[in-house]
């Protein structure tokens, strides 16, 4: 008989190899041991010895090269050669078998016709058993040897806990393909488990099969993959760690070699491709797995031969600051060139708007990400680039690092974002992809943010700017507090913006004081003034989603919130204007108390000729004396060329008011003025004054008529409120009296049960605070009090304009003598509204009323009003517009012609 060679591929019992050919592995043989028999392996249950018998022969042979010479074959039903074989040791077989007594001599081993050589093997073998029969080794040790080896899992999930961190010893009995086998598992030295598992963390191609009737082609290098594994693993003992279960409940394992996972040596082979749906199972171990895998692609091995790696434009680390939080996973960079560009975070999403779990949390997620990394500097590592989808334009996606944090990883563990899963072809993923699948499963299992039972509690912000009345009553409690702290939400120009006030839950309009910038434009169509998109982008690069602190000083009249704001402690408007991009506004800017620090501020931008200063000439201004203000020069007395009647510079007399009551008569009207002194006299009176008249022992009232020209108490009928007030005159028969609040200007008639002494007159009365409400006139105009219609248009604009609102009153002329008792005199004034356009913009309202048509130029002109050329010029320009447009009284022509 010829020698062969051949490598063991498996022991299918004690007594049988499965052998296959040296230099091809798909040609397999059987070859079963001559003249022996082991016991047999049976489903249901296994002879005793059966798996001691298999294992000291599969110990010997698997995987190794052998020769072997067939004695004889047995043509019954498969042909099955019988033969012995020779070891690489020079140990022969079956003869170590027999001598260990794990197989038994057949009983017709002497009924066949044998050779000389075959004769002599015989006898030795009956040697050899008579040996371990009498020595009671294996089989014919008499007792014991049962193994129970179940096939069934009944309580999958029970073994994955019992088992789960634990190496457990097994052998691979069959690889069905690279990722999924079937293994003995030894639970016990007597009880066996024998299962399919499924190789943790990676996918190999799928071997053909039959599926509903069709046979399903084999995906390319199934084949190899599976063979792979085998020539490694097939019947060799491995180190089992069950991580968990498959939705099928098949286990999926970390299977060991001796030299190390079979997961990674297929994957640099490139006979795999990594799964992440065993990521959080694996932990930090899915790391070497994508190596692994990255090593198979970077050397274009088995499924990726011909690969190439997507190569992104800029892929390189940059440094930047960020400028937006546009979404939870969506930031705005901006890089030192001062570029911008909106990256996506890689592979995490933020909470989903149209969720109804995950919604709520959208706003407190990008407040969360806004704390953490508004104008920060960042690392950014550009990981791909997300193609177009639904509305969204092609967007770069990347690893962000802020204070050497993963800024996706910190979002998925605070449970304000959840990971994508991507497809196995999508390779623009964040490098920390294991890192946050494990971070979302911790955050899932403690219930961190939106994986929370508990909806958070609704923010919603009311809007105070949304009409005048709002804005007045909460700019009173505004005033009161400093350095209020706030967000700037958005950036409406560069002086004007959206702030939000998270502890009041207020939101506002807010307008710089003290300055003017340019008007950026509002839409395409518009146009910008000079250098307003330029101070509308520095706002917007300095302020939006910042923290900043403002002070709230009064309010416009479409409701806005004009005062200062703090960006890092610095006012804002002084980095406006050293950059050159807005201008003082003086007489605001002196009512705020920062005029130094502004002028000072636009000086510097001068000297460096920025912004709009870029042509700014010293001598120019020099030799025009000093630079306009932004207020008109209208300073009374004066004549034309801007001094008093006896030549010298006219005194400028400018006033902060509140109009407190306009006559609908003849529009004349109440200020009161403001000053820090006056204003808190006035608030500490009233208090205490309430106060008083609230008490009870102060409460009564006299049925009999007050006197003319007292000064009492009187209940105002809106508020309900007591106020000092003086008594014109008394109705008798009504038993009123009508008053007029000299601390507000307005009059009404008062039944007599609502009025009661004043009470101590050095605490409340004239003497202690003078009335706080002057007469004043608009100079230059008169009004047409002859017709009711025109009066009540003048009256409503007027209310509109100015009433209830500080505005700044230029006192032209006091007419000494007129006015109410204790004042100066009456007040002829010029009102300028200071924010009446909302951006630092001054209206003059004595110009407005008359180019509205609602009054017209004195037809008489006082004597100091005579002097005014210029202004009294100006005046009638806007007067010939209003004629020309018929607005107002001019409906119907010239009202003067006749």
């Amino acid at each position: 008989m010829s020698v062969s060679q051949a490598k063991v591929k498996s022991v299918l019992s004690g007594d049988t190899l499965v052998l296959v050919s040296v230099n091809n592995p798909s040609q397999e043989r059987l070859l079963s041991l001559a003249f022996v028999s082991a016991p047999r392996f049976q489903r249901d249950k296994e002879e005793p010895f059966a798996f001691q018998s298999r294992d000291f022969l599969r110990r010997l042979t698997v995987g190794k090269v052998i020769q072997f010479r067939v004695l004889y074959s047995v043509p019954t039903g498969t042909k099955r050669d019988y033969g012995t074989v020779i070891l690489q040791g020079g140990e022969r077989l079956p003869d170590a078998c027999v001598a260990e007594g794990w197989v038994k001599l057949r009983d017709d081993s002497r009924r066949k016709e044998l050779s000389e050589e075959s004769e002599s093997l015989l006898h030795n073998l009956e040697l050899q058993e008579a040996k371990a029969k009498a020595d009671g080794r294996g089989v014919w040790a008499g007792q014991g040897g049962i193994i129970e080896n179940s096939y069934d899992l009944p309580d999958a999930k029970a073994l994955v806990e019992k088992c789960q961190g634990k190496d457990l010893d097994a052998i691979v009995e069959r690889v069905l393909a690279g990722d999924r086998m079937i293994l003995r598992l030894f639970l016990f030295p007597s009880k066996h488990l024998q299962t399919i598992v499924t190789v943790a963390g990676i996918r190999a191609p799928k071997r053909a099969n039959t599926a509903e009737g069709r046979e399903q082609p084999a995906e390319p290098l199934a084949n190899e993959s599976q063979q792979f594994v085998e020539t490694r693993l097939l019947q060799r003992n491995v180190k089992v760690n069950i991580l968990g279960l498959t939705p099928q409940n098949q286990l999926i394992c970390v299977v060991k070699h001796p030299n190390g996972s079979i997961a990674d040596f297929l994957l640099k082979a490139g006979l795999a491709q990594c799964t992440d749906f065993h990521s959080t199972l694996l932990g930090t171990e899915m790391k070497a797995l994508r190596q692994a895998e990255k090593y198979a692609k970077d050397n274009q091995l088995g499924l990726y031969k011909g690969h190439v790696e997507n190569k992104v434009s800029g892929g390189n680390e940059i440094e930047a600051t960020v400028a937006r939080i546009v979404r939870t996973d969506t930031i705005t960079l901006r890089t030192r060139s001062g570029s911008e560009k909106t990256v996506q975070l890689s592979s995490i999403r933020g909470p989903k708007p149209k969720d109804d779990k995950q919604g709520p949390f959208e706003a407190e997620a990008k407040e969360f990400l806004r704390k953490k990394l508004i104008g920060k500097h960042v690392r950014a590592t550009t990981d791909g680039i997300k193609p177009p989808s639904e509305g969204y334009e092609e967007r770069e996606v990347a690893t962000i690092i802020a204070n050497n944090k993963n800024v996706a990883l910190v979002l998925v563990e605070a449970g304000y974002a959840s990971v994508i899963r991507h497809r196995k072809d999508d390779n623009d993923r964040s490098p920390f992809y294991d890192d946050l699948i494990a971070a979302e499963e911790a955050a899932q299992s403690g219930q961190r943010g939106m994986w929370s039972s508990k909806a958070p509690a609704a923010k919603t912000y009311q809007d105070y700017s949304e009409s005048l009345q709002k804005a007045k009553i909460q700019s009173s409690v505004l005033q009161r507090q400093k350095k209020i702290p706030a967000v700037v939400d958005y950036v409406k120009s560069g002086s004007r913006f959206t702030v939000l006030i998270p502890r009041e839950n207020g939101k506002l309009t807010f307008v710089l004081s003290g300055i003017r910038a340019p008007r950026s434009a509002r839409n395409a169509t518009e146009k910008a003034e000079p250098f307003g998109q330029d101070a509308h982008d520095f706002a917007n690069r300095r302020c939006l989603q910042r923290d900043v602190e403002i002070d709230v000083e009064t309010t416009d009249k479409q409701g806005g919130f004009i005062g200062v704001l703090y960006i890092n402690r610095e006012n804002f408007a002084k980095l406006l204007l050293e950059e050159g991009y807005a201008t003082v506004h003086a007489y605001s800017a002196e009512q705020s108390g920062h005029a130094n620090e502004l002028f000072a501020a636009e000086r510097k931008a001068k000297e460096a000729r920025k912004g709009i200063w870029h042509d700014y000439d010293p001598a120019a201004e020099e030799q025009d004396g000093e630079a306009p203000s932004t207020v008109p020069d209208t300073s009374i007395p004066s004549n034309a060329n801007g001094t008093s009647p006896n030549g010298t510079s006219a005194k400028k007399d400018y006033r902060d008011v509140i109009i407190t009551h306009i006559d609908p008569t003849n529009c004349a009207l109440k200020i009161q003025h403001i000053s820090p002194n006056a204003s808190h006299a006035l608030t500490n009176l009233m208090s205490a004054f309430r106060t008083f008249h609230v008490s009870p022992s102060n409460s009564s009232s006299s049925t009999a008529p007050p006197k003319t020209g007292e000064v009492v108490a009187a209940k105002f009928s809106e508020d309900k409120e007591w106020y000092r007030s003086r008594v014109q005159r008394n109705d008798r028969d009504a038993k009123t009296s009508e008053v007029l609040f000299i601390d507000y200007g307005n009059s009404e008639s008062v039944s007599w049960r609502d009025i009661r002494p004043l009470g101590p007159a050095d605490r409340f009365g004239v003497g202690k605070l003078k009335a706080q409400a002057t007469d004043a006139q608009l100079s230059f105009c008169q009004f047409p009090t002859g017709n009711k219609e025109y009066m009540n248009d003048a009256m409503a604009f007027l209310r509109e304009t100015v009433e209830g609102r500080q505005v700044v009153a230029k006192v032209d002329f006091v007419e000494k003598g007129a006015g109410g008792a204790g004042q100066e005199g009456l007040l002829w004034v010029t009102i300028f509204d200071p924010n009446g356009q909302g951006e630092g913009q001054e209206v003059n309202v004595n110009e407005e009323v008359v180019a509205e048509g609602l009054a017209m130029v004195s037809r008489k002109l006082k004597g100091w009003e005579q002097g005014q050329v210029d202004v009294v010029k100006r005046l009638r320009e806007r007067e010939e517009g209003a004629k020309g447009e018929r607005r107002g009284m001019w409906e119907y022509g010239d009202l003067t012609e006749d």
